[in-house]
């Protein structure tokens, strides 16, 4: 099955190039409500430029994290010691490494999928005590509208792993994480 590609316009950027799987989740609720949650929390007040939202945002670091995987995992960039010691840059397997750049890209997109108005700076006042933005990141992917979304995905993209890279080790303890995954999850959190 082919996978259409979308131009979204970005100002920095240019063009971002989005397959169906991202358009999806960029359509989704969840993520569309990022639209109205200031990056920079009031900073807008004091200096008028300061407008960007966690919309535009989350676009640029999933654009971004895939040109950090690109450049990882090209062979040239890969030493025999960490071939060796990571399995999917053993051999030439095209399709675990597709996978794994599907996910990171993702997982960027989502990465902020918890944020609230006003970004950090009303945390403790909006969140019940002992959550973060984090957590709330995790229970938005866990929902049934990203999991619905994921599940339509060809090969099938695992949910535990946009959460994993999604939201890292620190606020996914109860998750095992393999160096690979830790490695990834480094390029977004």
């Amino acid at each position: 099955m082919r996978k259409t590609i979308h131009e979204i316009r970005d100002p920095i950027h240019v063009f971002i190039k989005i397959d169906d799987d991202e358009r999806s989740i960029l359509d989704s609720r969840a993520f569309q409500r990022l639209r109205h949650i200031h990056q920079l929390a009031m900073t807008y007040l004091v200096y008028p430029g300061a407008t960007h939202r966690r919309f535009e945002h989350s676009l640029g670091v999933m654009e971004l994290a895939g040109r950090v995987f690109d450049v990882i995992t090209h062979p040239e960039h890969v030493t025999d010691t960490i071939r060796n010691t990571l399995r999917p840059l053993r051999g030439a397997n095209s399709d675990e490494l597709a996978y794994w750049r599907r996910v990171v890209r993702l997982a960027a997109l989502c990465h902020d999928m918890g944020h609230l108005p006003f970004s950090h700076a009303a945390e403790k006042e909006l969140l019940p005590d002992e959550w973060s933005h984090e957590q709330l990141t995790r229970t938005i992917l866990e929902d049934t509208e990203i999991e619905t979304i994921l599940k339509r995905t060809r090969p099938t993209i695992r949910q535990e792993d946009i959460v994993k890279l999604a939201i890292g080790r620190k606020e996914a303890k109860d998750l095992e994480f393999t160096d690979w995954e830790e490695i990834l999850s480094e390029i977004i959190v």
